[in-house]
């Protein structure tokens, strides 16, 4: 049993829960709780730790017995946690490697959506998990987009993380350049949009563009985009949250197609 926070792989969780530079060196991220874990493909696994009492419930037996795990006393757990309230059990995981090809799917089915400089990781996981549902094909994202292995951000996405193919792009223009090659058209939110969002039929591959809480989409994406539109608002509400405009816009692609 692992009993002292000065453990190598006790300091190692609390670097990668902490730091996301340590996190792409190592290829990993942190997921806890019962949910995140048991949702996680076996051989993506790395380590898993426990705490104590945890290990102690026979309720948990079958989660655990077929995975090598470490147990770990329940303070020292609690360091390792990010969480208020931990559940007891967290796992380092392997990161996943996209590329824009993986989200192309037969006939003009696909749906892209692409993110640049969304800042708050609840907004970010919250769009992964909600294109999930609407059954995109995958998200793209700038450099400047927050960190999406941010723990906040893997908890956001309720195991969606695991199943929607994402890429962080150091060119962003060049993949939306590279998907309008490939026959997709793309679509920017914008209060200058000369269509309302449902006008459309989004009847080839769909790229959906989604700029930064405060400023919006930069001047160089939105002129590379095909068609700018715009979400109807009443009062005097003039942009409505990340997250719920994307969600909007994704849903409204999967009834169209």
């Amino acid at each position: 049993m692992i009993s002292s926070s000065d453990n190598k792989q006790v300091k190692n969780v609390v670097l990668l829960n902490n730091n996301g530079k340590a996190r792409k060196k190592q290829k990993v991220f942190i997921v806890e709780g019962i949910r995140m874990f048991s949702e996680v493909e076996a051989e993506r696994i790395v380590s898993v730790f426990v705490s104590e009492s945890f290990a102690l419930e026979k309720a948990n037996e079958n989660l655990l017995a077929k995975v090598h795990y470490e147990v770990v006393e329940d303070k020292i757990f609690n360091k390792m946690s990010d969480t208020q309230t931990p559940q007891g059990i967290l796992a380092i995981v392997q990161k996943k490697e996209y590329s824009i090809e993986d989200m192309i799917l037969p006939g003009n089915q696909s749906c892209i959506l692409f993110l640049e400089g969304i800042q708050d990781p609840g907004n970010l996981g919250t769009m992964i998990r909600t294109g999930e549902g609407a059954g995109i094909s995958g998200v793209i994202m700038s450099k400047d987009t927050v960190d999406l292995f941010n723990p906040k951000t893997i908890r956001s996405t309720m195991g969606s993380i695991y199943r929607v193919p994402h890429l962080v792009s150091d060119d962003f223009l060049g993949c939306i350049l590279e998907f309008q090659k490939k026959g997709g058209r793309v679509y920017a939110t914008h209060l200058l949009g000369k269509y309302e969002y449902q006008e459309l039929d989004y009847a080839k591959m769909t790229g959906i563009l989604i700029g930064n809480e405060g400023n919006g989409l930069t001047k160089e994406v939105v002129e590379q985009a095909d068609e700018l539109v715009r979400i109807p608002m009443e009062g005097q509400v003039e942009s409505l949250n990340a997250s719920i405009a994307a969600a909007l816009f994704m849903y409204e692609v999967k009834r169209k197609k």
